[in-house]
């Protein structure tokens, strides 16, 4: 070590020294600290323990999670190289689910317009069926449940939890994780809403919905909390749990404005594992968030029953697909359905069509993005930043011609039907 580092180096620990005696008024905040290559993950934490309190372990990108007083962490931060196996620290950013969507000039669809629009879109032998939502019918999944309906699929669902008491969804999750409480990590239950309805869109059964992928089986991995909020080192932690687990197709109905290292390194390692991740492209209408604008990742954003964009609809390069995310009608917490509308609407058509074409032997990341890829057809009117490669239509996965043929059948009586702009 050069003079002017070990005099930083001293410096700084004068600084932390400093602030542990102050740290009962010092605000803490949580950072990753990515450790060297050749550490082994015990001399990781305990190097991290100089930092602040370790609260996670990422082994996935060789890093743990500490809640570090403010200054003590600025400080170390500043001189992280010279210190024993810390390669690095990193602010651990907040997430949030993306279905708010705060649009003054969006106007919803009329419904009776959908109705129609609905039934015109159920062609072949498909009988019109008020269980099929418009967006399951829009991307075409009916005319696909002959040759694939996500059958030896899984799902990772990493959102707010997922009700598997829920009709459409009993029988249909295999499992989970809570992030968020490592005390009682079997207590993935849904304790908010956003989670059981992107789950309805991938997988619902046909009791008083379908999804696009009726047969796939899904995974809650409970990163955000009852207001929708978590953090990335979560996300990280929710990624390692579904690749222990085998899980190949990772659907997350959240973002944040900024980027991460860690998160942009646990992506990388994903999908070289051969994982799948289809994000949101976010509901600012402007830049598209993450880690949707990851290459590595397939984002979505979101059109309406009249194959508009949507106003909040983020916009970009990074954009891969669009797909129905207004006034989507799926699985409502405690029992019945409800209609919400965003980007987190959106990408559970995309995981649903992935599921589906998993179903049919694609399995691969980069294979699964070209047969979706070749699957799209563009909208008329929209622009590759708005639509990415455009909309996919299930029927051209390569699966049989035709479709299957479901009774009509109202959803049971009982149900309650919600509307809300989210």
């Amino acid at each position: 070590m050069n003079r002017s580092r070990l005099l930083a180096l001293i410096v700084a620990l004068a600084a932390t020294s400093a602030a542990a005696q102050s740290d009962a008024t010092n605000p803490t905040r949580r950072r990753i600290v990515s450790c060297v290559g050749e550490a082994s993950m015990a001399q990781c934490s305990a190097a991290a323990e100089h930092i602040g309190v370790v609260v996670r372990s990422l082994p996935l990108i060789h890093a743990v999670v500490v809640d570090a007083p403010v200054v003590r962490a600025f400080a170390v931060a500043s001189i992280s190289g010279g210190v024993a196996n810390i390669a690095r620290i990193d602010e651990d950013k907040t997430v949030h689910w993306l279905n708010d969507i705060g649009s003054a000039d969006f106007t919803a669809p009329d419904l009776s317009a959908v109705q129609v629009r609905m039934h015109a879109l159920q062609a072949l032998s498909v009988q019109s069926d008020p269980r099929i939502p418009w967006g399951v019918a829009r991307v075409g999944a009916p005319q696909e449940w002959k040759a694939a309906q996500g059958d030896g699929a899984v799902v990772a669902v990493i959102d707010t939890g997922i009700d598997a008491t829920h009709p459409d969804l009993q029988g249909q999750v295999a499992g989970g994780v809570n992030i968020l409480d490592a005390a009682h990590p079997d207590n993935w239950a849904d304790d908010e809403g956003h989670g059981t309805h992107v789950s309805g869109t991938i997988a619902a059964k046909g009791a008083g919905l379908f999804g696009v992928a009726p047969k796939a089986k899904l995974y809650a991995v409970k990163v955000l909390d009852k207001d929708g909020n978590g953090d990335y080192s979560g996300v990280i932690a929710g990624i390692q749990w579904a690749m222990n687990h085998g899980i190949k197709i990772l659907n997350m109905s959240l973002g944040a404005p900024e980027g991460s290292d860690p998160l942009h390194a646990a992506i990388i390692a994903a999908q070289k594992a051969g994982v799948t991740i289809i994000a949101a492209a976010g509901n600012t209408g402007g830049s598209v968030g993450y880690p949707g604008a990851y290459p590595e990742v397939i984002a979505v954003g979101a059109s309406d029953s009249a194959d508009h964009i949507a106003p909040f609809s983020s916009r970009g390069p990074q954009v891969s697909f669009i797909a129905p995310g207004v006034n989507i009608l799926s699985a409502k917490m405690g029992g019945g359905y409800i209609t919400m509308s965003g980007t987190s609407m959106a990408t559970p058509h995309m995981a649903g069509l992935a599921a589906l074409a998993w179903s049919l032997g694609v399995r691969d990341p980069q294979s699964l993005r070209a047969a979706l890829t070749r699957a799209a057809r563009p909208i008329n009117g929209l622009t590759p930043d708005d639509e990415g490669n455009g909309l996919v239509l299930a029927g051209n996965l390569g699966g049989m011609a035709g479709g299957a043929t479901f009774a009509s059948a109202a959803p049971s009586s009982g149900v309650t039907v919600l509307a809300s702009l989210r």
